[in-house]
């Protein structure tokens, strides 16, 4: 009898039937005999299978028996065929299991009772589960050296060599940095083509890691796992959403104070990047009056600085004429936001949310369309990529792990444009144009010539894409005619096809009219369009929150950024301290259009807004209380209780957090105007991009990610501006200033650097590309 296996083509056919241990069960087209067991709920043991990538195949732990078929056949990676017979348990299989355990456990060290991964170990579980209780085998054992990679350690006398690790980083991740070194019994994992760990250290592998094999290095023998409470949440620190839990220590368990211990993920399904796993611990504490001594005088002082912070803010908010806020924060924060300004008559400033709710008011003029219908799956499911506008891998690594996903899984071709070639993504793009800086508007349009060619489009349109001066645009941009032929010959027999566009468009000079060739593209072609809001609740803020346009305003309360006085989470900023993301209940709004909630995980000692907001007569028990409201501010969201809200994956892994928002209906009306002449940017350009884990001043507050804030440029940059490695220099950029240490970076070109931003104040309402004047810091 013929069994298909992973990946093959099993023709046209529909539903396939056949039974599982007499059950009678449907496949779909392409599913393995494992995924059917399991969303029948039929039980088929594993140790390296992971639902998100290819089948490792490596345990064979998951072997079944099929009726006249010789030999054990492995579920994960085989396709049933119609009426065959399958069963999972028999004492022929219960022999290979048990024997495969035992092969596991030679010589694997008996040190669970330290271990980082007892109480929760797929080889602990296996052995009882499989009844070991001695051993047949034996085997000379290995000198095994434990390797500190940074944030990860690895002992390979731990490691079982299942490769979930292996694939996870090469098929979901992209950064394809570990590899088998095959050996025998000597075989171990190594780091690729480096002598050490060479990557953007997102902790996926220890995720997956089914023993305690592959560890962080910070968490190492620091608590067991039956000592930890978990705590949902919603990741803050990009606009992602990404699930995961707070793992917390309480003082009754031992720890001096509750204190997040380590974050973790439900990693068959979803994936974290370095900054949700290890930045984590950016919670706020408000000191306290402490006998004095020399170790508490600091904590003193500081404590003595918030003594009457809520009067002091309450004085404030009554003078003040705005509030200037950021989109690190909640939806019910911004409803009451929303209600002070109506009470106290003052005007709300976030230029991060108010550009990007004008280049979606300008998208949605095309398309009738509020938001764009493109998530995360549809990446995932795509096979066919243009991304413009962004430097997606360090601006949202979940679009770049769905991008990773697209191109791994569904052989997706992906055309980048953009003035610098992202080095993250060089393994799975597919033709990198490199556009001149500030000519996203002249691209855009030529694209929508090619991508609208053989379109129905309206007579505007057409009249807007036959005026474009092409050798014009192509010359001023750098990209030619034959980048957009090439790109559309890759993409000829794709199916889904997707445009992605970021934050370098929404503060562009020419942002109205981008939005609008957007929307046309979206409109009338074959591709769908993401538009990826930057941070944690921008999208969410653009809709909620009843912004005003920035202006000189006297005095300014800063909530969460710098004023006049600074209601913050931060203690460097703060004139009263409120908590922070990971001390909140409340909701956020990500770049999938959903509604999720996220939990406290340390508690807040001290007041928030909504106590602010009682004080003036705006009277709420909860800030949660106001989730029942968001309908009332926009009718794309519902009126249900933060308490009703789902928080949880499903067993098939399907998103079941909070809700997803009603896209509302627009009237058309828009006018493209003709593309306006393309800016030159010549000399030192600089571009406003973090570095790989770091977002915000909350990323830079925590004690395990990097803080590198270096000017990094290409060799011919400092050629450029006269500088060379390791210099302190002063970057001039129109009304900014700072000092950095200058990085040649060998894998930039150009005279185009890489300027970080996390750890310095810097308005959303720059483009991020400008021309600068480097100055060396004389010794």
């Amino acid at each position: 009898m013929l069994l298909y296996r992973y990946g093959s083509d099993i023709g046209g056919m529909g539903m396939i039937k056949f039974t599982i241990d007499n059950i009678p069960v449907e496949a779909k087209r392409g599913e393995t005999i494992l995924e059917v067991a399991r969303r029948y709920g039929i039980y088929i043991p594993t140790m390296c299978y992971i639902s998100k990538t290819s089948p490792c195949a490596s345990c064979r732990i998951c072997s079944v028996e099929v009726k006249d078929v010789d030999g054990f056949i492995l579920s994960c990676n085989t396709p049933p065929t119609e009426g065959i017979e399958v069963t999972t348990n028999s004492d022929k299989l219960q022999e290979e299991r048990t024997n495969i355990m035992k092969l596991y456990d030679v010589n694997h060290p008996l040190e669970c009772g330290v271990c980082d991964k007892s109480g929760e170990c797929d080889l602990q579980n296996k052995t009882l589960e499989f009844n070991i209780d001695r051993q047949n085998f034996s085997a000379k054992d290995q000198l095994r050296t434990v390797k500190k990679w940074g944030l990860i350690d690895y002992d390979p006398s731990l490691c079982i060599l299942c490769e979930k690790c292996v694939h996870v980083c090469n098929e979901v991740i992209g950064d394809d940095a570990i590899e088998i070194q095959f050996g025998g019994y000597k075989s171990t994992i190594i780091p690729k083509d480096s002598e050490t760990l060479d990557c953007t250290f997102c902790g996926e592998c220890i995720a997956v890691c089914p023993v305690g094999a592959l560890v962080s290095s910070n968490f190492k023998y620091r608590a067991n796992a039956w000592e930890l409470s978990k705590v949902p949440a919603t990741c803050a620190h990009c606009s992602a959403g990404c699930p995961l839990e707070y793992e917390v220590k309480h003082a009754s368990h031992g720890a001096s104070e509750n204190a997040i211990y380590r974050v973790k993920n439900n990693f068959e399904f979803a994936t974290l990047c370095g900054a949700g796993r290890f930045g984590y611990d950016f919670d706020v504490k408000v000191p306290k009056r402490t006998q004095i001594n020399k170790s508490t005088i600091d904590e003193n002082i500081k404590a003595v600085k918030y003594e009457n912070s809520f009067e002091k803010a309450l004085k404030a908010l009554s003078e003040t004429k705005a509030i200037q806020f950021n989109s690190i924060i909640t939806n019910e924060e911004v409803v009451i936001l929303n209600k002070l300004k109506e009470k106290l008559g003052l005007k709300l400033f976030n230029e991060d949310a108010r550009l990007y709710k004008e280049f979606l008011d300008n998208y949605a003029s095309v398309t009738g369309k509020q938001v764009y219908e493109t998530d995360l799956e549809d990446i995932k499911n795509s096979d066919a990529i243009i991304v413009l506008g962004t430097q997606i891998a360090t601006d949202n690594p979940g679009v770049r792990y769905a991008m990773t996903v697209a191109a791994k899984q569904n052989g997706a071709k992906i055309s980048y444009f953009h003035p610098i070639e992202d080095t993250l993504l060089q393994n799975i793009v597919t033709q990198f144009v490199k556009m001149e800086p500030g000519t996203e508007e002249g691209v855009l349009a030529l694209m929508a010539k090619e991508l609208l060619k053989d379109a129905k489009i309206t007579k505007p349109v057409e009249k807007f894409l036959n005026d474009l001066d092409e050798g014009y645009l192509e010359a001023e941009s750098n990209v030619s005619e034959e980048e957009f032929t090439y790109m559309s010959k890759q993409f000829r027999r794709a199916k889904k096809k997707v445009l992605i566009v970021g934050e370098d468009l929404y503060a562009h000079p020419q942002a109205s009219n981008i939005a609008k060739i957007v929307g046309i593209i979206d409109r009338f072609s074959e591709y769908s369009v993401m538009i990826v809001p930057k941070d944690v609740n921008t999208l969410g803020t653009a809709l909620l929150a009843n912004l005003d346009k920035e202006e000189e305003v006297a005095f300014v309360v800063g909530y969460n950024e710098k004023g006049d006085f600074t209601i913050s989470s931060m203690h460097n900023d703060a004139d009263m301290l409120v908590p922070a993301l990971n001390q909140q209940e409340g909701t956020l709004t990500n770049i999938d259009k959903k509604v999720l909630p996220t939990n406290v995980a340390v508690a807040f000692e001290g007041e928030c807004l909504n106590d602010l907001a009682n004080a003036f007569g705006i009277t709420q028990t909860n800030t949660i209380d106001y989730t029942n409201e968001l309908e009332d501010v926009c009718d794309m969201y519902q009126n249900v209780e933060f308490d009703s809200l789902e928080n949880f994956l499903a067993q098939d892994g399907t998103d079941i957090r909070g809700y997803k928002l009603k896209n509302r209906n627009v009237k058309i009306n828009f006018d493209l105007k003709d593309v306006t002449d393309l800016p030159e940017y010549n000399g030192t350009v600089i571009y406003h991009a973090n570095p790989v884990l770091q977002f915000n001043k909350y990323t830079a507050k925590t004690t395990e990610l990097p803080k590198e804030n270096f000017l990094r440029g290409s060799s011919q940059f400092a050629l450029a501006a006269k500088i060379k490695d390791g210099d302190e220099v002063i970057v001039k950029c129109a009304d900014m200033e700072v000092k950095r240490t200058f990085k040649v970076d060998e894998q930039l070109k150009g005279t185009v650097a890489l300027n970080p931003t996390f750890d310095i104040n810097i308005s959303p309402n720059r483009y991020r590309f400008e021309k600068s004047k480097i100055e060396r810091v004389q010794s």
